[in-house]
């Protein structure tokens, strides 16, 4: 008789709601608690609730609801799953962002397929049993290489408790912690804690209210993330132990730190990791790769706190008044800069505020606007949708290109430098893209012909797409900073492109088109070459959607190393017949063969948390050696 295949233990979920407010940082709390069980040596997926009617986040607009953030499969999804993938570094897909408009649509579908065999029906069972089922089905879902299905399971319940549009998924996770066994259901409560009074007197009646709320519904909290702008005091720990059913140890304090990096070393050091591994029953599995990643993180860390070197970075863009439209942006040129040891000093101008129509009507925001400008080390031109805004950011590309500043065209500023540089420089007058002037004398940038232009929902060309550097392009800035590369994938959401009828214009005047698509129609790469311009790159891709904070992405560390005047050096380094050594610019050292044997007791995660605070203090002392 053969013996019996192995059974693979059951899935572990770790469920994020949040109280009192909204935008009380859930999504750091669970990327941060993701990253410490990848230091285990665990596999983690991520899922991201929303409980708003929408299908998807593509209609919202940035300044409504903060950036769309597009995934390898062209999913529109929530920004919190950027922060997912930044943080686990894994690739998610739509189906990790569930929404009331998807669960609602799939239910009716099944109504109206039969598939209920006449029964009415109704939210409970029939939503929550979809919710539960959506839950299991991705959680089983590989997300990086290793090619594994997870080890646990993170759900992020977006919204407030109490929230009426929330209920159906507070009550289909009341019923999940049954399905799944307590002893695989953890529950991170994530609230608040005022600083109210002359005297800084921290309240936690919020706290408390929330917490009861909860578990009306159902759900009790095993651990409670306390957000407040000053440390937890021990008094006010041991209340809200008392109030809210909850052991201190489970009464995380996490106050305002330097940087969301520095979240998981502060949830470490509370032996975060140790109460989740006691109530989920987790073994660790630390390898060598697991134990570097804590020591890159705390790299990264001290990174951030010690430098001194600034960059100026000017972001001309057209929602500038929420700077979370721009987040995976801002994510990436952070991650740039601390690659490159320089502190980034980041500066917003209103695309609208550098033009002439402005020096009318405010001229103190225009002359403020063009002093950024001026003073700039580098300027991006990030994507957008419509016409507002547009003729200040061709202004900014003008400026950047005639004065050789370092320069940085994504999505819309691509196709911005191109209406910039057939203007001034091929001498085009009037050329456009048909987005913002349909009766432009110069299309050089056009409406995608298999797009729709009856419905926009889901109908740009979104996801992951391959470009093919072109024959000819191997002394490239943008193809050596991508390791000299054939071809790269990177994530694509546009409607309009570069007409190809004046491609060959536009080169013979020295716009060169480095990457193209598949089918070499579709221009997605341009530069000017590093002897006309320091560094003048745009792409019509988003690379921002793919950096993580351990690997900046190639056109972001160009442009900062260019704006640091770092560029020639890194590319140096890169040179395959020279002998110097490479840099450690944008760069994280690792162990090299078998990590120091301190540094692994330092990591074990089994340990008490009275000895976490201990074990981060070995961890630095033995990256200091």
């Amino acid at each position: 008789m053969a013996p019996p295949s192995p059974t693979k233990a059951p899935k572990k979920y770790i469920i994020v709601t949040g109280g009192v407010i909204s935008g009380i940082g859930k999504g750091v709390i669970a990327s941060s608690t993701g990253l410490l069980l990848r230091t285990m040596g665990l596999t983690v997926t991520a899922i991201k609730i929303d409980p708003y009617l929408n299908i998807d986040a593509g209609l919202m607009s940035p300044l409504d609801h903060g950036e769309v953030f597009v995934l390898d499969d062209g999913g529109e999804v929530d920004l919190d799953l950027g922060n997912y993938e930044r943080f686990l570094d894994i690739t998610l897909s739509r189906e990790n962002n569930i929404t009331t408009g998807k669960i609602y649509r799939d239910v009716i579908e099944k109504e109206r397929k039969g598939d209920y065999l006449g029964k009415t029906v109704q939210v409970v069972p029939h939503i929550t049993d979809a919710i539960q089922d959506w839950v299991e089905r991705v959680a089983k879902i590989p997300v990086d290489d290793s090619g594994l299905e997870p080890d646990v399971c993170i759900v992020e319940m977006g919204g407030t408790v109490g929230d009426i549009e929330s209920a159906p998924f507070i009550e289909a996770m009341r019923q999940f912690q049954f399905r799944v066994g307590s002893e695989n259901f953890c529950l991170i409560h994530v609230s608040m804690v005022p600083i109210v009074g002359s005297v800084g007197e921290q309240k936690t009646k919020p706290t408390q209210a929330s917490v009861r709320d909860l578990r009306g519904l159902g759900l009790t909290p095993d651990l409670i993330a306390c957000r407040s702008g000053t440390p937890l005091e021990r008094g006010v720990q041991e209340k809200i132990s008392m109030f809210c059913h909850v052991p201190i140890t489970s009464v995380l304090a996490v106050h305002d730190c330097p940087s969301v990096y520095h979240v998981p070393l502060l949830l470490h050091q509370q032996g975060l990791i140790t109460t989740i591994s006691k109530k989920l029953n987790l073994a660790p599995r630390e390898t060598q790769a697991s134990i570097s990643l804590f020591s890159k993180w705390r790299q990264l860390c001290q990174r951030l706190e010690r430098l001194h070197d600034t960059v100026k970075i000017v972001i001309v863009g057209k929602y500038t008044y929420l700077h979370d439209s721009y987040i995976s942006v801002v994510k990436s040129l952070e991650h740039a800069s601390l690659s490159c040891n320089r502190k980034l000093k980041l500066e917003w101008v209103e695309a609208s505020d550098l033009e002439a129509e402005m020096q009318q009507t405010d001229a103190l925001k225009y002359h403020d606007a063009w002093k950024s400008v001026c003073g700039a080390n580098g300027i991006l031109v990030p994507g957008g949708f419509g016409v507002r805004g547009t003729e200040g950011m061709v202004l900014a590309a003008k400026h950047a290109r005639e004065n050789k500043i370092p320069y940085l065209g994504i999505c819309l500023g691509f196709q911005i430098a191109v209406i910039e540089f057939a203007r001034n420089v091929v001498g085009l007058a009037g050329a456009n893209s048909t987005e913002l002037d349909k009766d432009t004398p110069h299309d050089v940038v056009i409406f995608m012909p298999e797009i729709s232009k009856t419905h926009m929902g889901a109908t740009m060309r979104l996801g992951s797409k391959e470009t093919l550097f072109q024959p000819g392009s191997e002394g490239s800035t943008i193809r050596r900073l991508y390791d000299g590369k054939d071809s790269v994938h990177e994530r694509h959401r546009h409607r309009y492109e570069v007409n190809p009828k004046y491609v060959d214009q536009l080169e013979q005047n020295g716009l060169k088109f480095v990457g193209r698509d598949e089918n070499n129609e579709r221009m997605i790469i341009l530069e000017r070459d590093i002897k006309d311009h320091p560094y003048f790159v745009a792409v019509q891709f988003h690379p921002e959607y793919k950096t993580k904070p351990l690997k900046p992405i190639p056109t972001f560390l160009g442009f900062i190393l260019a704006a640091s005047g770092l560029l020639p050096e890194y590319l140096d380094t890169l040179d395959p017949h020279t002998k110097r050594a490479k840099s450690n610019l944008g760069r994280y050292a690792s162990f090299d063969g078998e990590a120091p044997a301190e540094l692994v007791a330092a990591m074990s995660l089994n340990s008490e948390a009275k000895g976490e605070e201990k074990g981060v203090k070995m961890v630095l002392n033995a990256n200091k050696k």
